[in-house]
């Protein structure tokens, strides 16, 4: 069984704008959605020891489309962004012709015929793209990197992946002509910061092939975050992982196949799961009433 993009995991502040940005404006679909009242084992909600949910979007199943992560910790307004994503591709003429009929507020940055720039409430950057193709994906990932041979040795050499495109100012890396492509940005001197917002991209490999890689990242004396380790999500699926970082701190989750073919399935009722969590959640009225107070104390 062939390594494959999954995912990649962005933290976010207020789920129902978020919603209404991933789902009403750009037309993607909730696929699963999962409450939990623990920490993750390996920091999957970051390092907040608290409430969190998990809810997973894109434009078609997880089995063989690349989707996004939504991590929401209860209680967590909003996090201080950092420069190491630089930004997530979307290719899709809904998505595009959705979003030119757009009245609803959401910061645009740049727009022409064959693209528009635009960024999600807590800040993180869209370019999404007018296609000649009629299919809607998330086609590419911007990372950051402060040495671009440093970083090339690390996906390609270390990790494997295929070197796809390579210029002076980046290069893109996949496992496979069908994947997601993650595109490593020179940053030009400028050092990588990743602040409260950082993210993680997630890759599926077969089981067999996990321990092998965390032996392989010792050896080679890279950062290992988390070690072998099975994660629970209550009432589906045990899945395995090895949590790695990048030189630049990028983190890396790999997590095995079979696991997560069965964790991942689409849930029929995810948008209404995500719909009754968000009516039950007071988290809002706290961050108004915070934000009042606030006002009365400057």
């Amino acid at each position: 069984m062939a390594r494959r993009a999954l995912h990649y995991v962005l933290k976010i502040g207020n789920r129902a704008k978020n919603i209404e940005f991933f789902r009403d404006l750009l037309g993607m679909k909730v696929l699963r959605h999962e409450e939990f009242h623990t920490m993750c084992e390996a920091q999957c909600n970051g390092p907040y020891d608290g409430k969190w949910s998990k809810t997973m979007i894109g434009y078609g199943p997880e089995s063989d489309n690349f989707v996004l992560e939504l991590t929401y910790n209860y209680g967590v307004s909003n996090y201080k962004l950092g420069n190491d994503l630089v930004s997530i591709r979307i290719e899709s003429k809904s998505a595009y012709e959705q979003i030119l009929k757009n009245d609803k507020g959401f910061l645009f940055m740049h727009k022409n015929p064959e693209s528009i720039v635009l960024t999600n409430p807590d800040g993180y950057m869209f370019e999404v793209y007018n296609p000649e193709h009629d299919q809607s994906l998330i086609s590419k990932v911007s990372l950051l990197s402060s040495n671009l041979e440093v970083s090339k040795n690390y996906w390609h050499n270390f990790l494997g992946m295929n070197l796809d495109e390579e210029a002076s100012d980046h290069f893109t890396v996949s496992f496979g002509d069908k994947d997601a492509k993650l595109e490593i940005v020179d940053s030009r001197q400028t050092p990588v910061r990743h602040e409260k917002a950082y993210g993680r991209i997630a890759f599926a490999c077969p089981e067999s092939d996990l321990a092998p890689l965390q032996h392989s990242m010792i050896e080679k004396e890279q950062t290992i975050l988390t070690k072998l380790v099975s994660l629970d999500t209550p009432g589906k699926a045990t899945v395995q992982v090895v949590i790695l970082a990048d030189p630049d701190k990028h983190e890396i989750c790999f997590v095995g196949s079979k696991g997560f073919d069965d964790l991942s399935k689409v849930d029929p009722n995810a948008n209404q799961l995500i719909e009754d969590e968000m009516a039950k959640d007071k988290s809002d009225e706290w961050f108004k009433k915070k934000g009042i107070e606030k006002e009365k104390q400057e």
